[in-house]
């Protein structure tokens, strides 16, 4: 029987097999406990925003700038609309003449607060939306972050009361929001539990120095959105220096035909002229050749402005070819115009401008940049110094000016010019012209009295701290081309006429062949608000710019004045003080139109009709204080030792000095008034002296004519003379013991004849 039993297994029985295999409820633990470590790994990256990588970072803090700066854009908007509407609702009572009236000052009040608000739109629109910096960038990614957290901390307190609600309805029968509930949670499971690789894994095998991320499209959008966003400089880069080819050398421009070769053209040039130039980006074709933004790796952009001439040649580009414009934004970059034509050859002309369409407050295309961005201006309260050589295109610069100044319904136009033709195309549309020595300097002591005057009587018209022009007080707005050729005295009337008239919307448009005190007398460049340079020396940059403006990429001494059979450069300007616009070294080109155009539209505004001063001010003109330099000089004895080198005329006859057309019903008939001044001018030639008292003068008329004269008083008198277009006594300054007595002039008198 021994026999019959089998021998003992050398191995496991299977039973021992199956019973060490994990039971089905370990399986489902460990899956568990995997899932959770995905949902935690995957919600903890969630949280930390690990899914925001450098582009969408930028991206969300661009976001957030643009719609601030929407967000205040619209409020400015909402404030201008309703001041405007208070401006008509006013305007519409007082025209309407019935119901509550509002006065004068309250509703220039009202006009003067809409212009603020006006101006502050204006200006909230021309502010660029600068591109995102590291902190704002940094503070929206720990924004997400906050939102996030906030997210799960409030979702998970809302959770209770929805499972309560449930399972309360689920007990009564109605288990389909239970249902709900769980499906949605089972479904959000198998979502964030599912295996989740961490980004820096994903990313370990890309190549230690790729690309740099490409910057958001919103800034690579057209620059002329509302609000003036620029693009980012710098944010395409199509090569760096370390990715030149192995011994490479430079080529010309004409062998670049992708941004890729131009980047490499660049990089090459700059290495081999010793410019630290180490990386060229938003390369873009132009049709007058290439345009790109490079970046120094130290220094500034300075070196290659210094070496423009070296690398026009191994670029094998014409003289004045690279044109450098280093970026204030970015102190490191520059933009790189690479010029094989005329980069100004697509650049509209001029704009076609109705007679009074137009308010000097306005601002007015004048020119095209370089880039194909317009010049737009508005002299409004705006001191100029337009400066250009022999042939640099002043005369042309001037007259694009006044062909603005010429269609506004609000200025007044005045061309002064001691040597040339000045405003010549434009002269029907011009007020004044004034050629002679006696007729400028009798235009600008007229102005200047005028701007003390204006001075005075703002606060009465209530128009606040600044002269609000408007067709019944117009602005002036006063050119004075060949500067250095006023007389001396002429040149003084300027200079006080610089520093009173800004506020007076007396503005003075200075134009010189030179920008240095030997052109100008007084270094009154730097007091400019708005000055231009054109083809010029490089001292006159210095003297107009400051002394580091080359550095800096102002170049018009690099600019070629035109000859007899050649333009070149005539009309090209450097410029800075444009209100609205920041200071760059950009090349402008001004649109000069043809002479025939200019005359036409001239004909058209004359016809349309002139302005004249407004009637308070002439009124105010009465009672201002001359400066001493233009009153007469007296010896001991009260006789007049040196006469006064020019008189304060009257409106009309200042017209009549300069050849101008008098106000409508100004004409000195036959009668009373001309017969008054007419024999004013002839008893003080009797007397032999330029000035008399009103009283001194009514006695000496007296004699002279008793049947006149005999039986009229004082006040008669002045009534007749006011009615002739003699204005009231002025001052006369001192005669015998009296210091500052009032009457009337000989030449003011003799004027009106």
């Amino acid at each position: 029987m021994a026999t019959d039993i089998p021998p003992r297994p050398d191995y496991k029985p299977d039973v021992a097999i199956e019973q060490d295999e994990p039971t089905r409820g370990d399986r489902m633990k460990a899956a568990f406990a995997a899932q959770k470590a995905n949902a935690r790994a995957r919600l903890g990256d969630w949280l930390a925003a690990g899914d925001l990588d450098a582009v969408a970072a930028i991206q969300l803090a661009t976001d957030k700038k643009l719609a601030k700066y929407d967000a205040q854009l619209a409020q400015q908007e909402r404030i201008t609309g309703e001041a405007i509407a208070r401006v008509k609702h006013a305007q519409s009572m007082q025209d309407a003449e019935v119901g509550t009236t509002i006065s004068e000052s309250a509703l220039a009040s009202l006009v003067g607060r809409a212009a603020q608000e006006e101006s502050k739109l204006a200006a909230l629109r021309a502010k660029p939306v600068m591109p995102p910096n590291d902190r704002e960038i940094n503070a929206a990614r720990q924004g997400t972050k906050a939102q996030r957290a906030a997210i799960v901390a409030g979702s998970g307190l809302a959770s209770l009361p929805l499972a309560g609600a449930a399972i309360e309805q689920a007990a009564n029968g109605q288990p389909m929001i239970l249902a709900v509930v769980v499906a949605g949670a089972s479904w959000g499971w198998y979502m964030i539990s599912r295996p989740f690789v961490g980004r820096g894994d994903e990313q370990a095998g890309e190549a230690p120095f790729g690309p740099p991320p490409a910057l958001p499209a919103t800034f690579q959008a057209d620059p002329t959105r509302a609000g003036g966003a620029q693009p980012i400089v710098g944010g395409n880069v199509f090569m760096s220096v370390e990715q030149l080819p192995e011994g490479a050398k430079p080529f010309p421009l004409r062998n670049a035909r992708t941004p890729q070769q131009l980047a490499e053209c660049v990089l090459l040039a700059a290495r081999a002229e010793n410019v630290p130039i180490v990386e060229v980006s938003d390369v873009s074709r132009q049709p007058w050749g290439w345009q790109c933004t490079v970046r120094v790796s130290e220094g500034t952009p300075e070196a290659i402005i210094d070496k423009a001439g070296d690398l026009e040649t191994r670029f094998d580009l014409p003289t004045n070819g690279v044109r450098p414009q280093p970026i204030k934004a970015r102190r490191a970059c520059a933009v790189m115009r690479l010029v094989e034509g005329n980069p100004f050859a697509t650049a509209p002309g001029l704009p076609y401008r109705a007679p009074k369409s137009l308010s000097i407050t306005d601002r007015f295309r004048i020119g095209t940049s370089v880039g194909g961005d317009p010049l737009e201006v508005s002299l409004a309260g705006v001191m100029g110094l337009w400066v250009a050589a022999s042939g640099g295109g002043k005369t042309g610069i001037l007259q694009a000016l006044a062909e603005g100044t010429t269609a506004c319904y609000d200025n007044i136009t005045i061309d002064c010019d001691p040597h040339g033709d000045g405003l010549e195309d434009l002269g029907d549309a011009v007020r004044i012209t004034a050629r002679t020595t006696e007729q400028i300097e009798a235009v600008l002591l007229f102005f200047l009295a005028m701007s003390k005057a204006r001075a005075r009587l703002r606060a009465k018209l209530g128009m606040g701290k600044k002269w609000r022009a408007s067709a019944t007080h117009p602005a002036v707005t006063i050119f004075i081309d060949e500067f250095p050729k006023l007389s001396n005295l002429a040149k003084l009337l300027a200079f006080d006429l610089l520093l009173v008239g800004r506020k007076e919307l007396i503005e003075v448009e200075y134009a010189s062949q030179g920008g240095t005190s030997r052109y100008l007398g007084e270094n009154i460049a730097q007091m400019m608000a708005l000055k231009a340079v054109g083809p010029c020396k490089v001292g006159d940059t210095r003297a107009v710019f400051g002394d580091g403006a080359v550095k800096e990429g102002y170049l018009p001494h690099k600019l070629s004045p035109a000859t007899d059979t050649d333009p070149k450069d005539a009309g090209h300007i450097f410029i800075q003080g444009v209100p609205g616009m920041a200071d760059e070294p950009i090349e402008y080109a001004i649109h000069e139109a043809p002479s025939a155009v200019l005359r036409q539209l001239a004909q058209e505004r004359l016809e349309a009709g002139l302005l004249d001063p407004d009637q308070d001010s002439l009124d105010g003109m009465r009672n201002v204080d001359l400066p001493e330099y233009v009153e007469p000089e007296y010896d001991k004895d009260d006789n007049i030792k040196k006469p006064a080198p020019v008189s304060l005329l009257t409106w009309e006859q200042l017209l009549r000095l300069c050849d101008a057309e008098p106000p409508v019903g100004a004409e000195l008939a036959d009668g009373a008034e001309r017969a008054a001044v007419e024999d004013s001018v002839d008893v003080m030639v009797k007397a032999d002296v330029d000035r008399m008292k009103t009283e001194t003068l009514l006695a000496a008329l007296q004699e002279h004519d008793p049947d006149a004269y005999s039986e009229m008083t004082v006040e008669e008198f002045k009534a007749l003379m006011a009615k002739a277009g003699a204005g009231g006594p002025i001052s006369l300054g001192q005669i015998g013991e009296e210091k500052n007595p009032r009457g009337f002039k000989r030449d003011r008198l003799r004027h009106l004849l």
